[in-house]
């Protein structure tokens, strides 16, 4: 029971992960704009992985999608790369997870079909989660660098202050989401090893030393010829015991005697 219930569990916590990791995708509040010592507060700017809008006073909003990909950094790409990756990955996780949850039967599907089909899905989810962290961490670390540069030109008076971008909302649902994720695909490798048939495990042999009480009896070699070491163990019709001489010994014929 304790096994099913991590299941669903690490299968629930999983969802929410990938469901988070598609909304910070595709919000458009990863970078807003710095308001503090701004005396301009008419128009606010944010921007997303997407496109980047700016929001005036009066309500009206205007968003522009970024028509170029050549133009935009490396690292910026990078971020969109890995976003991507994390939520295909956790989308395929969420569809194996399915048909691998136990309180599901499909057809004659063993458990340990089941068991490597829930690992598969649990390493999918932690690899979703650490790509999502990885790239609202680098999309963060950007805005710093861009951050303390424009305030170092602000105050040297060649720059001003509107440039200035700080985080967004997304980034914090992004690392959320991630850890969500990970914690999920944590959850379904541990519930894998409840999944595993006992009968299908690794049993250890036990040697058991002979203690000084145990007595071995050896008995006459037998072999398939008939052979019998003690000649009186041995029955049969028509045997006779050979003759003894006068000083005891068994005499036994020879082959000349036959002749």
């Amino acid at each position: 029971m304790s096994t099913t219930i991590c299941q669903v569990m690490g299968f629930l916590v999983s969802l929410l992960g990938v469901g988070g990791s598609i909304m910070a995708t595709a919000m458009d509040t990863w970078s807003t704009q710095d308001l503090y010592d701004n005396p301009v507060t008419a128009v606010f700017q944010y921007q997303g992985l997407w496109r980047s809008c700016v929001r005036q006073s009066s309500g009206f909003t205007e968003c522009r999608p970024y028509f170029t990909i050549l133009g935009l950094p490396a690292m910026f790409q990078a971020v969109r790369a890995l976003m991507i990756v994390g939520i295909v990955l956790g989308i395929l996780g969420l569809l194996v997870c399915i048909f691998a949850l136990k309180c599901i039967r499909i057809g004659s599907m063993e458990d340990t079909a089941k068991a490597n089909m829930t690992l598969t899905s649990g390493i999918m989810f932690i690899i979703a989660g650490l790509c999502a962290i990885t790239g609202v961490s680098v999309f963060a670390n950007m805005l710093v660098t861009n951050f303390w540069m424009s305030t170092t030109n602000m105050f040297q008076g060649m720059q001003n202050v509107q440039n200035r971008y700080t985080f967004g909302s997304a980034l914090f649902v992004g690392w959320v989401a991630g850890g969500l994720a990970l914690v999920g695909g944590i959850m379904m490798c541990l519930a894998c090893k409840g999944l595993i048939p006992e009968e299908s495990r690794y049993k250890a042999v036990s040697y058991n030393a002979s203690g000084r009480n145990i007595s071995y009896r050896t008995g006459p070699y037998k072999s398939g010829l008939g052979y019998e070491a003690d000649p009186k163990t041995r029955k049969g019709v028509g045997y006779e015991e050979a003759p003894r001489s006068e000083d005891g010994r068994r005499s036994y014929p020879s082959k000349y005697d036959y002749v």
